[in-house]
C-alpha cells in the first residue's frame, strides 16, 4: 500500500513528464527569464472592429484584428465570457495563446439598438493551455477595467486603461509565483494553512503582497471542492475564534518570518515541487503543480470517506485506515475535514476519534 501511495503521489509531482504538457514548450519557456506578453483592444460596433491600443507589433496587430473578426462573425465570442485559443501572429513565438473577452456596452435608452456593442480585449502570452489554467483570474482582470470603458472616446486611455491592460500578466498570472518567492523554504506552512482553513494574517507589507497571499490561499484551498460550502464556512469559522491557530507572516524581514506555522509530510514533500518551478521562472508550472497538489489532497479525502463507511462495519477497515493516515502524510487535514463532514453522524465520528489518537499515538512515538 505504501508503494503504491508513493508512485501514485510522485506521479502527481511530475507534471512535467505528463502527456497533456509538452516538454519543449517547458524547456522554451526556462531558457527564457520573462515571457513575451501583449494586449490589445478593439471598439466594436456592429460588424466593425476599431483598433484603440495594442503593444502587438505593428505587422501582427492586422492578423488578430483578422482572426477576431471571423470569431465574431461565428457569434464564438459571448459578452462577458473570456475565449482562449492559439493564434499565429508575426511575433518571435509565432504561435501564442490568446485570451480574448466582449465587454458589452450597457444599453441606454437613447440607443437601443445597441446590444452586442462594446470592447474585445484580448491577452496574448504562453500557450492556450497555459492560459487556460489562469481563465478565471483573466475573466476577473477583465472585469476590473468595466467601469473605466464608459465612452467610446477612452479619454482615459493612458491616464487609466493602457497602464491596466499592460499589467495584466504581472497581475493575473505571476501572484502564485511572487508568493513562493517570497516565503520560500516555508511554502509548506502556506500549503498546510490552505488545506486546513487556516486564517493568514500578513503584517508589515505593501497591499499587493497581502492580495498575493490572499489569492494564493484561496488558490491552493479546497473550499466548494470537496464538502459543502456550509461545512466548510462552520468550520473555518470554528478555526479562527482561536487566534493562537491564525498563521503570521511578518514581512519586516527576509525572508519574512511565520508564527504558528503548522506543516506536515505531505505539504513538505510537495514544497520542492514548487520551489523548483519558481527557480524556473515558470508561472504556469507553478499552477498546474498548485492544481495537482489539490487534486490529490482531494483523492485521499475521498479515500478515507470511503475507509470511515468501512470501518463502521470492519476492524480490518479500521486498520487499513490507520496505514492510509499513517502513509499519507495528511491525515492531520484529512480527519479535520473528514469530523466537520461527518460532525452529524455519530459512528463515523467515533471511528474519526479512534483515529485520531492514532495519529496522536504515532507522533508521539517519533517525537
Amino acid at each position: 500500500m505504501f508503494t503504491s501511495q508513493t508512485s501514485s503521489f510522485q506521479d502527481s509531482i511530475d507534471v512535467e513528464e505528463r502527456d497533456d504538457f509538452d516538454s519543449e514548450e517547458i524547456t522554451g519557456y526556462i531558457q527564457k527569464t520573462q515571457l513575451n506578453s501583449y494586449y490589445t483592444i478593439y471598439l466594436y460596433q456592429g460588424t466593425s472592429l476599431t483598433l484603440i491600443d495594442s503593444s502587438l507589433p505593428s505587422e501582427a496587430e492586422p492578423e488578430l484584428r483578422t482572426y477576431i473578426s471571423r470569431r465574431l462573425s461565428k457569434g464564438a465570442l459571448l459578452g462577458g465570457m473570456g475565449n482562449i485559443a492559439t493564434v499565429e501572429l508575426s511575433i518571435p513565438e509565432q504561435a501564442v495563446g490568446c485570451y480574448c473577452c466582449l465587454v458589452e456596452q450597457e444599453r441606454s435608452p437613447e440607443q437601443p439598438d445597441a446590444d452586442g456593442n462594446g470592447y474585445v480585449i484580448c491577452f496574448m502570452g504562453g500557450s492556450e493551455k497555459w492560459l487556460n489554467l489562469f481563465r478565471l483570474e483573466l475573466d476577473k482582470y477583465v472585469q476590473g477595467l468595466h467601469s473605466s470603458l464608459q465612452t467610446p472616446e477612452l479619454l482615459n486611455l493612458e491616464s487609466e486603461v493602457r497602464p491596466y491592460l499592460s499589467r495584466w500578466y504581472e497581475e493575473s498570472v505571476m501572484h502564485i509565483h511572487r508568493v513562493v518567492q517570497l516565503v520560500q523554504n516555508n511554502i509548506s506552512f502556506l500549503l498546510h494553512a490552505a488545506l486546513s482553513h487556516t486564517l493568514v494574517e500578513v503584517n508589515n507589507s505593501d497591499e499587493r503582497t497581502k492580495t498575493d497571499v490572499s489569492r494564493f490561499i484561496k488558490a491552493a484551498s479546497l473550499q466548494g471542492l470537496s464538502q459543502q460550502d456550509t461545512t466548510t464556512a462552520s468550520l473555518c469559522k470554528a478555526i479562527s475564534e482561536d487566534a493562537q491557530s491564525d498563521l503570521i507572516i511578518d514581512c519586516s524581514t527576509s525572508p519574512p518570518t511565520l508564527s504558528n506555522a503548522v506543516s506536515n509530510r505531505f505539504c513538505d514533500d510537495w514544497s520542492q515541487a514548487f520551489l523548483n518551478a519558481a527557480e524556473r521562472c515558470n508561472p504556469f508550472l507553478l499552477r498546474q503543480i498548485l492544481e495537482n497538489f489539490k487534486l490529490k489532497a482531494i483523492q485521499d479525502m475521498n479515500s478515507l470517506k470511503r475507509l470511515v463507511r468501512q470501518a463502521e462495519m470492519s476492524h480490518y477497515a479500521l486498520f487499513r485506515s490507520c496505514r492510509f493516515l499513517q502513509g499519507c502524510g495528511n491525515g492531520d487535514v484529512l480527519l479535520q475535514n473528514a469530523r466537520a463532514e461527518h460532525s452529524d453522524m455519530p459512528e463515523a465520528c467515533s471511528i474519526i476519534t479512534v483515529l485520531e489518537e492514532f495519529l496522536r499515538d504515532q507522533s508521539q512515538a517519533h517525537a
